[in-house]
């Protein structure tokens, strides 16, 4: 089955950990940007990570309702039938959840997955997200203590953040104001994760280095990776080799190719991507209204061309573009041909 086990995924972070790649980690919010994940992946032939916000949720859950949890379980359904056609593994997560949020999103997921367990199937989701980054670090370690644990008895790897990375995207904690040094993760930071963590369960830990989301001008944003590699080296050089951190890249979208590559090095293992992949579908969309105007308005009592306004006509560009993007950010991570489908 290609969505992961448990078992599978926690392989992929060990393939991705010991072979210095990592795994996009991609948003979507509908059918055919699934669609288009997970074409990215399959012609990439890597393994990979599928993505849903909050804000994803309710847009799938429909405008008169807005339910994100029961919007991200729909998506997550689909997800585990469109896989199926693939000979790739596919993890599924859910992208920042704040504390506030928690009880409802992130606890109905868990009874979701639960209910799948409890009939002998495999987790909905492999992977959930807790950003508590919006709290002092006291309180987000108590907060992922208890979050951990839930995860933990259902063989869910929690992802979690300290430090905040700064722009907004989709219900993000930062914002474009945030002050400069809440931007990096000090190594006594790390030092306090992995003590609060460790004897838990399996979490990957978003280590903020100046990382920004959304999409910014070459320069404006001051990357510094060499943050991951001192607070790797402080973890373990207290703790031992074997307490280092599998590290998660936020607001990977706009980044230089040399500063991915450096943090591979560090143990990231998952980048997210979103604004890009968000680009690269609308932009054939946009093109096609532009050069099809007659077509698609019903111009002077005109009536139109159905074959261009189609819905279908138009999405299909999308997927297509998203997925050559989703294949380039394999490549800058150097996933592509990595596969475990059929190993693990």
């Amino acid at each position: 089955m290609p969505i992961a086990t448990p078992k599978q995924f926690a392989a992929m972070l060990d393939a991705a950990q010991q072979g210095d790649y990592a795994y996009p980690a991609i948003n979507c919010s509908s059918m055919v940007t699934l669609n288009a994940a997970l074409k990215g992946f399959a012609d990439q032939k890597s393994d990979g990570i599928i993505q849903f916000s909050t804000g994803a949720g309710q847009f799938a859950s429909g405008l008169n309702h807005k339910n994100a949890a029961f919007g991200t379980i729909a998506l997550a359904e689909m997800a585990h039938r469109l896989a199926e056609q693939y000979d790739v593994l596919i993890a599924l997560n859910t992208d920042h959840c704040q504390p506030q949020a928690a009880e409802g999103f992130l606890d109905p997921l868990l009874e979701a997955t639960a209910a799948r367990r409890a009939k002998g199937e495999n987790n909905l989701f492999q992977n959930h997200m807790l950003d508590a980054s919006i709290l002092p670090l006291e309180e987000n370690m108590a907060i992922s203590k208890t979050y951990l644990k839930k995860c933990a008895e259902l063989e869910i790897i929690l992802e979690v953040e300290a430090g905040v990375v700064g722009g907004e995207e989709d219900g993000a904690a930062g914002t474009e104001d945030t002050p400069e040094e809440s931007l990096y993760t000090t190594p006594e930071d790390m030092v306090a994760v992995h003590e609060a963590l460790s004897e838990l369960g399996r979490f990957t830990f978003a280590a903020t280095f100046g990382n920004v989301h959304g999409h910014y001008k070459p320069g404006a944003v001051k990357l510094k990776p060499e943050i991951l590699k001192d607070g790797q080296a402080a973890v373990k050089a207290k703790y031992g080799d074997s307490a280092q951190f599998d590290l998660v890249f936020h607001g990977g979208s706009g980044s230089l190719l040399e500063e991915i590559r450096e943090t591979l090095g560090y143990g990231v293992v998952k980048m997210n991507v979103d604004t890009d992949t968000q680009y690269a579908f609308t932009r054939p969309i946009a093109a096609h209204m532009c050069e099809n105007v007659e077509g698609v308005f019903k111009i002077d009592g005109e009536i139109g061309n159905k074959k261009v306004y189609d819905p279908r006509s138009y999405q299909k560009k999308g997927e297509e573009a998203m997925a050559a993007r989703i294949g380039q950010a394999c490549e800058d991570l150097l996933s592509p041909g990595k596969t475990l489908f059929g190993q693990v």
